[in-house]
């Protein structure tokens, strides 16, 4: 998959000059004139100053508009997302930017400055999640709920009828042509995924004769972060996890996986083959495969996984090419991932206890229920 520089919105103060007296825009010379082209990409629009034209684009065409304001000026810049969009953080260029994380702030005028406004695309269903495989637009999106067997989409896209009894089509992928052209042709999903603390649960995937299989199959320098793969069935042939078969360059970061994980080779219960980084993550899958598997990563390649674990006892493996495997008594032992003296703690994770399954502290990314359940992500209720 290859995308534009979309989902964006960018607000780019291309030039500052001076009408008449071409004396250059700089901090102190208030009466000289700065220029703000405004672009945008799919997502939303941006505007600035007070009554001033905003600027919005299509999939293919990003649109600007140029404005004139003082030098030290402070104007409003706002971004306005789409419906289905939700603005994610001000970028770039951001040191006169009041407040990078308001979709509503202001910009003092000092300066030559380019600063981007990403808007990322909501996942509510299964539809919504499917669709990422063919927008080339959008770059950014966040998971707004739990995804799971009575979800909108689940029957079709990725449940165990769906795709003629293979189910879920991992997003992502790599194919190969048959003689005389068996060349390689790389679909790799390239954006970020924000799971916000929630689940994809059971997710179905029974393709053991494909390669490159589980929810991403294969991603490249993408980030993942924040989202639990929960009663996963996950069966393919090389490049096997629950939550991804191969990352290229890519970062998977407080994650985790539950459920069956079966494949050939390279076969992990979260990460079938690693070339990226895994951190702060943790599987509890039953793996089964003939070479190249673990209970976390199933092969590494120049990659790097840090303060993660396995369950040794619901996996199946003593081993993995990254990540350390613990028992069940140890992987809900809050210590295990709080006191660096503990093995395969690099940093203690973000994580507290709390009193029960229901309760969530979104102060902290980690919840557990010490002695009890297994690390679980956070959410504001």
């Amino acid at each position: 998959m290859q995308h534009r520089i979309t989902g964006l919105a960018l607000l780019m103060v291309l030039s500052c000059m001076v009408l008449g007296n071409g004396i250059a825009c700089a901090p102190g010379a208030p009466q000289t004139r700065c220029s703000l082209a405004m672009a945008v990409g799919v997502g939303g629009i941006i505007a600035a100053g007070e009554g001033t034209a905003s600027s919005r684009s299509t999939c293919s065409v990003t649109s600007m508009a140029v404005t004139w304001f003082h030098n030290e000026e402070v104007i409003q810049v706002m971004a306005i997302p789409d419906e289905g969009f939700q603005f994610l953080k001000w970028r770039g260029d951001v040191s006169t930017i009041g407040d990078v994380s308001a979709a509503t702030t202001t910009i003092t005028m000092s300066g030559n400055y380019t600063i981007v406004a990403t808007f990322a695309k909501e996942i509510r269903d299964w539809h919504d999640l499917n669709a990422m495989r063919v927008s080339n637009c959008v770059h950014y999106y966040v998971l707004m709920n739990d995804l799971d067997s009575t979800t909108a989409g689940y029957e079709a896209l990725a449940g165990p009828n769906a795709n003629g009894g293979k189910g879920w089509e991992p997003l992502g992928t790599v194919a190969t042509g048959v003689a005389p052209m068996p060349w390689q042709w790389y679909y790799p999903f390239t954006g970020t995924l924000d799971g916000q603390g929630h689940e994809v649960r059971d997710l179905f995937i029974d393709r053991p004769d494909e390669p490159y299989v589980g929810l991403f199959g294969y991603m490249r320098g993408s980030d993942v972060t924040d989202i639990g793969v929960v009663n996963a069935s996950v069966t393919g042939l090389y490049c096997v996890g629950s939550l991804v078969g191969w990352n290229e360059d890519g970062t998977v970061n407080n994650s985790y996986a539950a459920g069956t994980v079966n494949g050939n080779g390279r076969v992990g219960g979260l990460v079938g083959d690693n070339w990226g980084l895994v951190s702060n993550c943790y599987a509890t899958t039953a793996v089964a495969g003939e070479s190249s598997v673990g209970g976390l990563v199933g092969y590494d390649e120049g990659g790097t996984v840090s303060s993660s674990f396995w369950d040794i006892e619901i996996s199946g493996q003593a081993t993995s090419a990254g990540g350390t495997g613990k028992t069940t008594a140890e992987m809900t032992d809050i210590a295990t991932f709080t006191d660096t003296d503990t093995e395969g703690l690099d940093d203690p994770w973000d994580i507290i206890a709390v009193a029960n399954p229901g309760e969530r502290n979104a102060a902290y990314i980690w919840n557990i229920v010490d002695g009890v359940t297994y690390p679980f992500l956070s959410w504001e209720p």
